[in-house]
């Protein structure tokens, strides 16, 4: 009899997300990433011991900690195990696992991401990334960067981008893995204070506090492991960054975004965005799922967002690992009331970096009964 699993394909077995808050005061980040970590493992039986590899994905500067992961890696199971970290994103670091698990050299990972955006000044952490002599003494931070972006895109405004927004938080407020918050009406946020011209504060998610852990394993492990039901097949990744400078081609033109999507979708063997059921976008403001959708001329009916994407939960290092948790939810049929329908194919699309410079997308596909 034929494996029922392709041996090194990456397989999500189970995921994790913890309890989203605007800010988590009765836990230390060590506690919080700890308490994450082992309810992924409990909750698909896995033992800590059996790991062979553990990936995670996180922020020195967002953690408040200098090399946080010599006091995280611990808390996130990865004591004497194989461990390597990942620090441009939470979805990168998804991106960093699938290709262990493809190697053929590990099969029963864990991948754990977490943000505690509360501990540490978010803007202060992003002006400290401009390059020094220029950009950092005119006090270039995200919110200037996403207003440039939101300037230089073509055929967006301030109305479309407040219809987008309230759109989001209608979605998000059904979501039942958010921060409990009201939508807020399209006229209210058209009405809020600008951020950066365009781009207005209602724009815009909060960020939050939170943390997300998945158990990852091969296609070989499953065949040895008959008793075990993986929640999705990860079949597609791509990733992409694009120039440091914010000149007006590299802000409208996408490319980055295009090219990994493109790269994904060939992974997956699939042809065009029709092809999915629905796509999590990770937007960090209304402009950016405006552009999303303009660059990969997605269908007018294409599902988007379903769970509300950040504006639901924002730990912002660790929020397109989120949207890869709703979508490989949705595939698996567990998304509650945001699920649309059956799913047989789902994509998580994340940004990171200034105005979109870094861009990674994951596609996941249902596993047949």
């Amino acid at each position: 009899m034929a494996p029922r699993y392709q041996e090194n394909d990456a397989y999500i077995l189970g995921v994790t997300l913890h309890e989203a808050k605007p800010r988590v005061t009765d836990k230390r980040l060590e506690e919080m990433v700890y308490d994450t970590a082992k309810e992924a493992l409990d909750a698909v039986g896995i033992n800590r011991r059996a790991l062979d590899h553990v990936t995670i994905a996180a922020c020195d500067e967002l953690d408040g900690r200098s090399i946080s992961s010599m006091l995280l890696a611990a808390p996130a199971g990865a004591y004497l195990k194989d461990e390597i970290k990942a620090t441009d994103s939470g979805l990168t670091g998804l991106c960093l696992e699938a290709t262990r698990i493809r190697s053929g050299r590990f099969h029963l990972g864990l991948l754990v991401s977490w943000n505690k955006s509360s501990i540490a000044p978010f803007e202060d952490v992003m002006r400290m990334r401009c390059e020094p002599f220029y950009t950092r003494p005119i006090g270039l931070n995200m919110s200037i960067t996403d207003g440039l972006f939101a300037a230089a895109m073509q055929g967006a405004d301030e109305a479309q981008a407040s219809k987008v927004a309230a759109s989001y938080g209608q979605a998000a407020a059904k979501n039942p893995r958010g921060v409990a918050s009201d939508p807020v009406a399209a006229g209210a946020i058209a009405a809020s204070p600008y951020v950066s011209t365009p781009l207005r504060e209602g724009h815009r998610p909060p960020v939050t506090d939170g943390a997300v852990a998945m158990v990852v394993v091969s296609g070989a492990w499953l065949n040895d492991h008959p008793d075990a039901t993986p929640m999705a097949r990860l079949s597609g990744i791509g990733w992409s960054l694009e120039s440091y400078q914010l000149g007006a081609d590299r802000l409208a033109s996408m490319q980055g975004l295009k090219t990994a999507f493109g790269d994904a979708m060939e992974d997956a063997g699939l042809s065009n965005a029709g092809d999915l059921d629905v796509i999590e976008i990770e937007a960090q403001t209304a402009f950016h799922d405006i552009a999303t959708r303009q660059a990969l001329a997605l269908p007018a009916d294409q599902t988007v967002s379903p769970s509300g994407g950040p504006f639901a939960q924002n730990p912002y290092f660790c929020a397109g690992l989120i949207s890869a948790a709703e979508a490989v939810l949705q595939v698996a049929g567990q998304a509650g009331p945001v699920q649309a329908g059956r799913v047989k194919t789902a994509a998580a699309i994340g940004f990171h970096g200034f105005a979109h410079q870094g861009n990674v997308t994951a596609i996941f596909e249902e596993i047949p009964a």
